[in-house]
C-alpha cells in the first residue's frame, strides 16, 4: 500500500472509533422487564408450556446471553386479568400478553388481530400479519396509545363451546347466557345471546351453577384441563367463530425504542419460534384429549346444523360491516383484511380444500 493511502486509511479508521464506542458499549446493556398476563398461573399454552408466555422469557434470555431478562407474572399475580394494556401502555410494566380483542371496547380494530368469524385459519392469519401488511396496520393503530404489538402464539381453529342443552336450530340460542369475547360475542347477541366476557378462571364454576347457559374456551386439551366436561356434555364445533386465535405480546413502545437493534430481533425471533411451536403444541394435545372426552367423559361432541351455522354467517357479515361502518380506523383494517382473504381463499381452495377432502 502506498504512503499516502495507509494515512489516509488509518485515519479513517481511528476516526471511526468513537463513533463506534456507543454502539458496542450500547449492546453490552442489560435490560430485566416484567411481563403480565390475561391467564392465570399454571394455565397451559396461556401461561406454561412449549411457545408460552413463560417459555418466551426463557428464550429470549437464552438468546441473549441474559441480556434481557423478563419477570413473568400471570393474572392477579401483579394486575387483574385484564387490566395489561393500560399496564404496558402507562410504562407500568414493559410487556403483556393476552389477545388483542379482549381491548375491544377501547380499540374496536384490535380485534382483527385475534381472529376474526369466518376468517383467517392459522396459515392465512400468518401469512396476513407476516406477508400480507397486517403487522404495519396493527404498529399504525397501536402507535399513537404507545404500545407495539407481535403475534406469540396461536391456537388454531377452536371449538364452538359447551352447551347445557342441544343446539339445534338458530331459535336456540334466544336467551342463552353465554361466555364468549371478542366479535363472535357480538354476532351472538344479535341472535338474542346474553354474552358474558369471563376469564377462564371463571368459566367452570360460572358454568356449573347455571349461572351462564354455554361456554366457548379453547380446545378439547385446554377445556378439559378446566373441567368444563363436568359442568355442560354438548360439545360443538365448526370453528366459525375463531378459525384461529393469536397470542398478543404486547410492549411498552418507549422500552422498545430503548433497546439495542440485536435485542429487538431477538423478541421478534422469539415471538416468532413461539408462535409456531404453541400451534404444534396444540395440534398434538387436542386430538388425544377430544377422544378422551367422547369415550370415558360422556361428551356429545358434533358439529352445528348447517342451518344455524348460515344463519351465524349472515349475522356475522353485518356485524362485521356495522363496524367497518362506525370508525375509520376499523373500515381501514376490515378492508384490508378482507381483500387478503379473498386472494387467500383462493389459494387454498386449490391446496388445502382439496387435500382435506382427499384425507377424508
Amino acid at each position: 500500500m502506498k504512503r499516502r493511502n495507509f494515512l489516509t486509511a488509518s485515519a479513517f479508521a481511528t476516526a471511526s472509533v468513537p463513533l463506534a464506542a456507543p454502539s458496542i458499549a450500547r449492546a453490552q446493556d442489560t435490560f430485566t422487564w416484567q411481563m403480565t398476563n390475561a391467564y392465570g398461573p399454571g394455565s397451559p399454552f396461556y401461561v406454561e408450556g412449549p411457545g408460552s408466555p413463560t417459555d418466551f422469557c426463557a428464550k429470549v434470555e437464552r438468546m441473549s446471553g441474559g441480556r434481557l431478562r423478563i419477570q413473568h407474572f400471570a393474572a392477579g399475580e401483579l394486575i387483574p386479568a385484564l387490566e395489561g394494556f393500560d399496564a404496558v401502555s402507562s410504562g407500568t410494566v414493559q410487556m403483556n400478553a393476552a389477545n388483542s380483542y379482549f381491548w375491544a371496547g377501547r380499540v374496536p380494530a384490535a380485534q382483527y388481530f385475534t381472529t376474526v368469524p369466518f376468517g383467517l385459519n392459522f396459515q392465512g392469519q400468518n401469512a396476513w400479519l407476516y406477508h400480507g401488511g397486517g403487522m404495519e396496520l396493527w404498529d399504525e393503530l397501536y402507535e399513537p396509545l404507545g404500545v407495539k404489538a407481535l403475534p406469540m402464539g396461536n391456537t388454531g381453529v377452536q371449538m364452538t363451546g359447551w352447551f347445557r342443552e342441544p343446539i339445534e336450530t338458530v331459535e336456540d340460542f334466544r336467551g342463552l347466557v353465554m361466555r364468549i369475547p371478542g366479535l363472535a360475542g357480538r354476532v351472538y347477541a344479535t341472535l338474542g345471546v346474553d354474552v358474558r366476557l369471563l376469564p377462564g378462571g371463571e368459566i367452570f364454576p360460572a358454568l356449573e351453577r347455571g349461572v351462564i347457559d354455554a361456554a366457548e374456551f379453547v380446545g378439547p386439551y385446554q377445556d378439559r384441563r378446566l373441567g368444563l366436561q363436568n359442568a355442560a356434555k354438548y360439545y360443538y364445533t365448526t370453528g366459525w367463530h375463531e378459525p384461529c386465535n393469536v397470542t398478543e405480546l404486547l410492549i411498552n413502545r418507549a422500552a422498545w425504542d430503548s433497546l439495542p437493534d440485536d435485542l429487538k430481533a431477538i423478541v421478534e425471533a422469539a415471538a416468532m419460534a413461539c408462535n409456531i411451536e404453541s400451534h404444534t403444541w396444540c395440534e398434538a394435545t387436542n386430538a388425544e384429549a377430544l377422544a378422551d372426552l367422547v369415550e370415558n367423559e360422556g361428551v356429545i361432541a358434533d358439529t352445528l346444523p348447517e342451518a344455524v351455522v348460515e344463519a351465524l354467517r349472515e349475522a356475522t357479515m353485518a356485524v362485521l360491516e356495522e363496524g367497518a361502518a362506525a370508525d375509520p380506523s376499523v373500515r381501514k383494517v376490515h378492508d384490508a383484511f378482507m381483500a387478503f382473504k379473498a386472494q387467500h381463499d383462493q389459494w387454498s381452495g386449490v391446496s388445502e380444500r382439496p387435500f382435506h377432502n382427499m384425507a377424508g
